[in-house]
């Protein structure tokens, strides 16, 4: 756990009863490398069959990545146990979550925040190409491309198609039109530092806020990018409307942690769809159309929610 970014006192407090956390590994185990278990090729990943015999074997390991775990199998307790760590034990540090607070006191209410993800690594890491973008964010997006040229041909074709590539600000933009939301509505930016394509977005909703409207510049460069994440991410969890255009880590917390506490409406855009639709040649109204017939139902949509054990349908089978 970050300790610059989470409350680990708080987190030890809360998972009493549920497991033990040291703050220390003793001796016997600090002195020796721990295991890494990769589960890389593995999505989802049985921990019962993969970690757990390694785990007792050598008391110390690495698993790698974490997430993606099938929970399935998962007894009782375990489930319990991991529900707790990640909904209930978990809280930013005093001064990072004072921060936030002060950006939802200053924001106008009812306001959106929106989750846009197109940063020139985003892109890289993505591999897809795009046109009509302006020259300073195609030379941003090749300088960290390190190995992962942009596919080509069928194959960038296909890997668009099936909702893979990030949408530009623009295509964010057009698309909250097509969702009919209101173009003076205040609208947050959680994002990374070097959002490309940012103007674009803010010729068609003019009233958006960033960090930096709101905390002093000194402050902002004394934080680093995980700290301004979880910035975004608590006033993300708290606004009236959040709209996730990458279905990432960030995304899929926020949405979890929206539905577990009932917060405001949250909506997933269909990147998939939308692609789709602009292969088929469909545009201008036509276009945004089909974008509303996609969406017009998701909103606190719990499908593709992490741990969804952790939620209870009082109401199942009511109506």
């Amino acid at each position: 756990m970050k300790r610059d970014i989470f409350d680990a006192e708080y987190f030890i407090q809360q998972m009493k009863g549920f497991l033990h956390v040291v703050k220390e590994l003793p001796p016997y185990l600090a002195s020796k490398p721990p295991v890494v278990v990769d589960c890389h090729k593995r999505k989802p990943f049985d921990y019962i069959e993969t970690v757990l015999p390694v785990l007792l074997e050598h008391k110390l390991v690495i698993i790698n990545p974490a997430a993606s775990q099938r929970a399935d199998r998962y007894p009782i307790w375990a489930k319990a146990t991991r529900c707790q760590a990640c909904f209930k034990a978990i809280r930013l540090v005093n001064h990072l979550e004072s921060k936030a607070k002060l950006i939802l006191d200053r924001i106008p209410r009812p306001f959106v925040a929106l989750h846009l993800r197109f940063e020139p690594d985003m892109i890289a890491y993505s591999r897809c190409s795009y046109q009509n973008l302006s020259s300073s964010s195609l030379e941003a997006i090749e300088a960290v491309r390190e190995g992962r040229p942009a596919f080509t041909g069928n194959l960038a074709d296909n890997w668009r198609r099936r909702g893979k590539c990030p949408l530009t600000p623009v295509e964010a933009a057009f698309i909250l039109q097509a969702l009919r939301l209101p173009t003076n509505i205040p609208i947050y930016l959680a994002s990374g530092g070097g959002l490309l394509e940012k103007d674009g977005f803010m010729k068609v909703y003019s009233n958006t806020y960033e960090k930096k409207d709101f905390l002093d510049t000194q402050l902002l460069k004394q934080l680093r990018g995980n700290s301004k994440a979880a910035i975004d991410y608590y006033v993300s969890l708290k606004s009236d409307l959040f709209i996730a255009t990458y279905f990432g880590n960030m995304d899929k917390m926020v949405v979890a942690d929206r539905s577990l506490i009932n917060t405001g409406k949250t909506v997933v855009l269909n990147r998939k769809v939308f692609a789709e639709a602009i292969s088929q040649g469909l545009n201008g109204s036509h276009l945004a159309y089909r974008v509303w017939q996609t969406h017009k139902a998701l909103l606190d949509n719990g499908n593709l929610l992490p741990l969804p054990d952790c939620f209870c349908h009082s109401n199942a089978g009511q109506e």
